[in-house]
């Protein structure tokens, strides 16, 4: 398939790319390479069975998935301004020191 400059501009404003005029003849050859490159694939003799990925073995055992917390290096009591009690003391705001 022989693509032309015409090709070569519609695909470039289908992709919303500005091209220079003097590159349309070195995108055009890039073009029929990439469209020749996908022609080869038709010519495969390929049964769909063949197409079937296998990225690992047939049975593959998974992990329990089980929730459990991660247990902290240090307590926020360590690194917490005032901690009482188990709860991080905050001190009052401004507007609400009369409650």
């Amino acid at each position: 398939m022989t693509i032309g400059a015409g090709e070569v501009r519609h695909v470039a404003q289908l992709a919303e790319l500005a091209i220079a005029e003097a590159d349309v003849p070195a995108l055009a050859e890039q073009l029929e390479g990439i469209v020749a490159f996908v022609g080869q694939l038709s010519e495969l003799d390929i049964s769909p069975d063949e197409l079937a990925v296998n990225l690992g073995p047939d049975q593959v055992r998974l992990r329990a998935d089980v929730v459990a917390p991660i247990p902290m290096t240090r307590g926020p009591g360590s690194f917490a301004p005032l901690f009482e009690e188990g709860f991080f003391v905050v001190p009052r705001l401004g507007g609400m020191a009369e409650e």
